[in-house]
């Protein structure tokens, strides 16, 4: 027996139209390790937003009922060739009870159970899920709690761990007074981790200090760069987490790691052998990476983080492991706070549209199907 519900797609098309729209769908009934989840609570993150709607203008879109039509600029059309005619399914994580569940013993065992899960289809009423994909919930922690149990506490585990496995002891981290970032200043803090937290604002600042973190620096500010280079000197942070991408934001922070490395070394012309590293994990800045070469020294790197590949490299063990850490947090070291809730179609209306879009500091929503 299939199951009626909702769920929103995002379709690019030649033209460069961008349709977002909230479809009705017929969910199939799940088999073998298959799970069907009513949906209670899906988060908004950067990262859905970049399939959901990418660089389109939605300040020009044009919005009816549960629809949008917005136009992609002709340079972000040249990266999404790939996606041109694809109706897409959008929302990577969320939480919800199993109502339904395939032959497999353990999908059997999670019906009736809320579970935090990840589809990639989870802005919907209803969503079809592998059950290895799903965390079982205490029954104290309610979907809202639930609902950002993956990509945020798991993204803050996977800097830590990646930075013990890459020889580092501190880390820097930008965009740090995001829902993400609060989640690494804690748990830093827990691990006696040295953590510089890079802000854009004196107001982000205070909140990170609200906290309890140590080492912050504001990038608003004309001391910024003896800032950045006192706190990276204080911590021995060589390792940098950087959510913004574009721009000058990697290289100002190789730079004043370079800074700290060669103070009262040998001069030599290709710079310190400290070894020096910035993985990029955001596109706040959807411009190009620059570099600033002179300043670096050459004993850096520049590499992309991404959190499904960093899972996939700890196998089946150290993934359960994670997720045991991340359960037990949910209302302390990983907890996570929303503006507002709103509904699919809801989601879809210019003024709701245009305010989570903007990624604004303390402003993540949440749906609620």
């Amino acid at each position: 027996m299939t199951t009626s519900g909702q769920q929103v797609t995002t379709t690019l098309g030649s033209d460069g139209k961008l349709t977002v729209a909230v479809e009705d769908r017929t969910f199939a009934d799940p088999t073998g390790t298959e799970v069907l989840v009513k949906v209670e609570a899906a988060p908004i993150n950067p990262s859905d937003l970049a399939l959901l709607f990418g660089m389109a203008d939605l300040a020009g879109a044009d919005y009816s009922p549960g629809k949008l039509v917005a136009e992609m600029p002709a340079i972000a059309m040249k990266g999404m060739a790939a996606r041109v005619g694809q109706k897409m399914d959008v929302g990577a994580e969320g939480c919800g009870t199993v109502i339904a569940a395939g032959e497999d013993a353990y999908a059997q065992s999670l019906i009736g159970k809320r579970v935090a899960c990840r589809s990639g289809a989870l802005y919907a009423t209803h969503t079809l899920t592998d059950s290895r994909a799903c965390i079982p919930l205490p029954d104290h922690i309610t979907a809202e709690q639930g609902a950002g149990a993956f990509v945020n506490p798991l993204t803050a585990l996977g800097f830590v761990e990646t930075m013990r496995a890459d020889g580092y002891t501190g880390i820097v981290h930008t965009a740090a007074a995001s829902n993400l970032g609060q989640m690494l200043v804690k748990l830093c803090a827990a691990e006696g981790i040295p953590l510089v937290n890079v802000v854009r604002s004196e107001a982000q600042a205070e909140i990170l200090r609200g906290i309890g973190a140590q080492y912050v620096v504001d990038s608003s500010k004309d001391d910024f760069m003896p800032s950045l280079v006192a706190a990276i000197e204080a911590t021995g942070a060589m390792l940098g987490f950087d959510a913004i991408g574009g721009g000058t934001m990697a290289s100002t922070i190789l730079g004043a790691m370079e800074q700290v490395a060669s103070r009262g070394a040998e001069y030599s012309r290709y710079g310190s052998s400290v070894p020096k590293k910035v993985f990029i994990y955001g596109a706040l800045d959807l411009g190009p990476i620059v570099l600033n070469r002179g300043a670096l020294g050459f004993a850096w790197d520049v590499s992309g983080w991404l959190l499904i590949p960093f899972l996939a490299k700890q196998g089946v063990e150290g993934q359960m492991r994670l997720a045991a850490k991340v359960i037990g947090g949910l209302t302390t070291t990983f907890a996570s706070h929303y503006k507002a809730k709103i509904g699919l179609a809801e989601m879809l209306t210019r003024d709701v549209a245009m305010a989570y879009n903007a990624k604004a500091t303390g402003e993540k929503y949440l749906v609620t199907p």
